[in-house]
């Protein structure tokens, strides 16, 4: 006999404050928490809801479970690829923001809390994302450590990397890393080296690709070669995501218009200006 299957019904979700971290974009954040366990944040109830006394008791406990909705997400999939798995996988069986409902669920060490403020690190949400609930974790109940790995055991050593391998960086690479930061804010190290130091398998979700001898890792709009040597990774050089008539085209133009777009090029341009295209 068939179960009956309720009607869909609508829930309606009311955040309780916000979440404030360092990461501000999608491809900063690290995957779990267990990956950023120093990095701070900050649980930020709302005023006026009487979230004060909810709070009480709360530092008691040395880790708390955090509930948050994933609010860059646009739409679900319900197959998806994970980046330790080298075939789709049912969202139901990975932890894919990408969800018919984006709830979020991360494990956080508590430091304190300072009235509507709870302090903690470990995080790996985005800053602003919705804060829906938080509660104790409990050792004894919510640590099961014989539980099965499901399609992660098929191969934890080639899907899961750990972060065992050593990034160096060339002369050249060092170079224009150091220009990028100083001349333009931009930091490509701690990307560079929080992707590679997982591994260098290619893989869609950490945009890495086969190219020529070596690999290229893309990180924005940008272009990081680099070479493997077993557990040593040699990143050679820097490069722009643009191709020469993309920059420069039109940008000497008498009476040309310079739009928002193209000033957000001039990092390249000052880049290929300082290192060329190859």
């Amino acid at each position: 006999m068939c179960a009956r299957v309720p009607s869909p019904e609508t829930l309606t979700v009311t955040p309780i404050g916000v979440i404030r971290t360092p990461f501000t974009e999608r491809v900063k954040a690290p995957r779990q928490s267990v990956l950023a366990q120093d990095v701070p944040g900050t649980l930020l109830l709302s005023r006026g809801a009487d979230y004060e006394h909810a709070l009480e008791d709360v530092d008691q406990w040395e880790y708390l479970w955090v509930l948050y909705w994933f609010h860059e997400n646009q739409g679900w999939r319900p197959k998806v690829l994970p980046p330790r798995s080298r075939k789709r996988r049912g969202v139901f069986s990975t932890r894919s923001p990408h969800r018919p409902n984006p709830i979020g669920l991360s494990v956080v060490r508590l430091e304190r809390v300072e009235g509507l403020a709870v302090h903690v690190r470990g995080v790996d949400m985005l800053d602003g994302s919705p804060l829906l609930d938080l509660k104790p974790y409990l050792a004894y109940a919510d640590a099961l450590p014989g539980a099965r790995g499901g399609w992660l055991a098929e191969d934890r050593a080639k899907l899961d990397p750990a972060p065992s391998f050593e990034v160096e960086w060339a002369p050249l690479a060092a170079t224009q890393a150091r220009w990028l930061l100083t001349e333009q804010g931009i930091d490509l190290v701690g990307p560079v080296e929080g992707t590679l130091c997982l591994g260098p398998q290619p893989h869609p979700y950490r945009r890495i690709r086969a190219h020529g001898d070596a690999m290229r890792l893309a990180v924005k709009d940008w272009r990081v070669h680099f070479s493997v040597s077993g557990h040593r990774i040699l990143v050679g050089s820097i490069h722009t995501g643009y191709r020469s008539s993309q920059l420069f085209a039109h940008r000497d133009t008498p009476g040309a218009k310079r739009s928002g777009a193209d000033g957000a090029l001039d990092p390249h341009r000052g880049f290929v200006e300082k290192f060329g295209l190859a």
